[in-house]
């Protein structure tokens, strides 16, 4: 996230001697993206953050493709029966090589640190309550935030009562949208939110223990666990522009106009593989012919992924919340018959609505499957 923040202790240079009372010095580690051409954050730990004690096991994750049709699919997530933390418990849905999206029911806190090596991730956060403790400090969980954990954090989540969360894997980084962004990247007037509805991370006292401390590393392979002799929270202070950050979808500011406007209006974030948008009450089109109801479409370059998390969906019955559609590139779709006209005259729409388009073709889980909803590719019949 592409704006300046410093908490706790820092020196004044950076890359010098940052001396404790005792005469001993606190540690300093760089965070980069890109190499070191990208954004960074600088971090103070109390000490040597490498200090590795052990490694253990890697768990390899492989997932496989399970579809035998080409078809739009309806997915009831709601089904899902699926316990544990956010890493044990989640189950992916849909995958390719940008993304991996899962669904999870958060049942239990971590015992352990958890780092994504390889990837960063947005947990939507569907209902439920807790707290995301990072190494750069502590955020907030609550209905309707999108958290952003961008690769190499450390981190926990500790819920107070279930979490139902969906998770977006995303290999590449993810950004805020480059539309809404002037030159020197602060969000511009015309973007549907701003950096006040932007939550960061607030830094909590260095936690300063020694002995057997877990952290699960998501790598190319699987997940690698390491064994480190201090606490990962030790850190005094740190500065830059590269942390976590969370933005509840009810901030999303909509955009509306005469006539039915396209997807991209509804864009909230981006990466390389894939744009995640959010659908929230909105005032409809106020052309005296317009149709509010999406035009029947093909979007021939992507395929779309929607997550209906709240209201009432006013273009598809039987939508029940946590139900994800997926309509695969080159198929056309849009409202079940008669909703089109039926349209025609209202002037608001309740919903909460996530949707994820991406670049390249997904595949389907042996999970999802089982889920599915067979009837969904004839629900356009009369």
């Amino acid at each position: 996230m592409p704006f300046y923040v410093s908490q706790g202790e820092i020196p004044p240079k950076r890359h010098t001697a940052f001396k404790k009372d005792d005469g001993g010095i606190y540690y300093e580690e760089l965070v980069s993206r890109e190499g070191f051409s990208s954004i960074y954050s600088n971090y103070y730990h109390l000490h040597r953050p490498t200090k590795i004690k052990q490694v253990g096991n890697l768990n390899k994750i492989e997932l496989q493709h399970a579809s035998t049709q080409h078809r739009p699919r309806h997915i009831f997530t709601h089904n899902i029966q699926n316990v544990g933390d956010i890493l044990s418990g989640r189950i992916p849905l849909f995958f390719n090589d940008d993304i991996t999206i899962s669904a999870i029911a958060v049942t239990n806190s971590m015992d352990y640190f958890y780092r994504n090596g390889i990837g960063d991730e947005i947990l939507y956060i569907q209902s439920g309550s807790g707290k995301l403790l990072s190494n750069l400090g502590n955020i907030e969980c609550q209905a309707g935030d999108y958290i952003i954990i961008p690769r190499g954090i450390i981190w926990q989540i500790v819920q107070d009562e279930v979490l139902k969360i969906l998770v977006i894997d995303s290999v590449g980084p993810v950004e805020t949208p480059s539309q809404y962004r002037n030159r020197f990247g602060q969000l511009m007037e015309h973007a549907p939110f701003c950096e006040r509805d932007i939550k960061i991370p607030k830094l909590q006292q260095p936690v300063d223990k020694t002995g057997d401390f877990l952290i699960k590393t998501k790598t190319s392979h699987g997940i690698q666990e390491y064994y480190y002799a201090h606490h990962p929270f030790d850190i005094i202070g740190w500065d830059g522009f590269y942390f976590p950050w969370s933005l509840n979808i009810n901030d999303f500011e909509p955009i509306v106009g005469s006539i039915h406007q396209p997807p991209p209006v509804h864009q909230t974030l981006q990466a390389p593989g894939f744009v995640v948008c959010s659908f929230v009450p909105r005032l409809f089109d106020f052309h005296p012919d317009s149709i509010p109801a999406p035009y029947p479409h093909s979007n021939v370059d992507s395929d779309e992924i929607i997550y209906y998390s709240k209201g009432n969906f006013m273009s598809r019955d039987g939508i029940q919340a946590e139900s994800i559609t997926h309509h695969p590139m080159g198929l056309p779709h849009g409202p079940q018959p008669g909703k089109y006209k039926s349209s025609i005259g209202k002037e608001r729409t309740d919903e909460l609505a996530v949707m994820i388009d991406t670049f390249k073709p997904l595949k389907i889980t042996q999970a999802a499957r089982e889920i599915d909803d067979s009837y969904y590719p004839l629900s356009w019949m009369d």
